[in-house]
Order: structure tokens, then sequence, then C-alpha cells
């Protein structure tokens, strides 16, 4: 059985069988529809537009229960490979060999679009996983080598395709696309898991 409490601006207890997780709910004038986000230090958000009736934002939660709560155990699982930054000597472990595969994945990508590289570095951001300079410097968190290949990828292509348009426009999201077509479906994976910044901007 399923029960729930719901107060606006407050936190409240989503219930699964016999789970209990503690969520924070919002209310936004500028929300348009309800939506949920778990992060990745395990926090579960819930975003309400102004004047929501209670029974469609409990409804809603209720819909969405198991959702959150298998996002949550997974995330306790799995949550340290999808968070930048780490300690040093984690970081001075890791870095030569994500150094190798970001060389190689940017390599092999670059033969589709052939954008002039500066250099490659490899760094321990506290809140990137990449980014990309003007002057055609790639850089790269070392905690790639701990995450799935396809992101892993996305990224790569990411900081790739700012070589040519220093932005996220159509323009942009046509050259990511070029090579990683389904890239919407792996920037909803990256928000899963706490919208990941890439290149100083969330990912979108």
């Amino acid at each position: 059985m399923m029960a729930m409490r719901y107060n606006y601006g407050m936190k409240k207890g989503v219930y699964y069988g016999n789970r209990n997780i503690r969520c924070h709910l919002k209310v936004s004038k500028r929300s348009r529809r309800l939506r949920v986000a778990v992060y990745c230090d395990g926090r579960c958000i819930i975003t309400a537009p102004r004047f929501m009736p209670d029974f469609l934002v409990n409804k809603f939660i209720s819909d969405k229960s198991r959702w959150i709560i298998s996002k949550i155990d997974f995330l306790r699982r799995f949550n340290y490979k999808y968070r930048p930054g780490g300690s040093r000597a984690e970081y001075l472990k890791y870095k030569e060999t994500a150094r190798q595969i970001a060389k190689e994945r940017v390599d092999y990508y670059n033969q589709f679009y052939n954008f002039k590289i500066n250099s490659i570095a490899i760094k321990n951001q506290k809140s990137r996983w990449g980014s990309c300079s003007r002057k055609g410097n790639l850089n790269f968190n070392y905690k790639i080598v701990l995450l799935p290949k396809l992101l892993c990828d996305y990224i790569v292509v990411h900081e790739l395709c700012h070589l040519a348009e220093f932005n996220h426009s159509k323009n942009f999201w046509d050259l990511v696309g070029k090579t990683i077509p389904d890239y919407k479906k792996i920037k909803k994976e990256f928000s899963a898991y706490g919208g990941s910044p890439v290149g100083g901007k969330s990912i979108k």
C-alpha cells in the first residue's frame, strides 16, 4: 500500500511498499508541468507549477514513486562513477589511462570532423566532465575512465564539436548528432544522474 504526505515548500515522504524516501517539493512560477529529478547526492526534487491542485501532485508522485526509489537505489550503487572530482591520489592513479582513452576517442571521432586540435589535457575538475577553449585545447575529467563507454564518447564528441561551435546552438547539436544520433537519449541519462556539467554548462 502507498501513502503520501504533501506540503508545498516542505520535505515529504514518498512511499513504495515498505520504503520511505524523503523528497523536497518546490513550487515554480515558471514551471508549466510537474517534474521530478534524482541527483547524484541522493536528493529527490519534485517541481510543481503554482496553483497545481494537491490531488494532481499526489497522483504524479504516486505514479513516479517506483521510478524515484529505483533511481536512488541505482545511485547508491553507482553514483560514485557519475560525479566529477575526486582525491588527488585517485586522479594520479587514473590520469594516464584517462589520457589514453581521451586521445583514442578524440582521434576516432575527429576523423568525421577534421577539426584542428591544439592539445588534450586530463584534469581533476570538481564540477565538469570536460571543457574546450577557443585556442583548441580539450580538457577532460579523469573520471571518464569510470563512465560507461557511451557516456564517455558523448563527452568527447560534445567538447570536440565546441571547436567549431562555441555554444549550444542548433548548429552545435547538428554536429553532435552527426556521430551520436541518439545524443538526446544520452543527455537524459546524464540528467538522471544529476545533470552533470560539460563545458561549464549543464548538458541540455
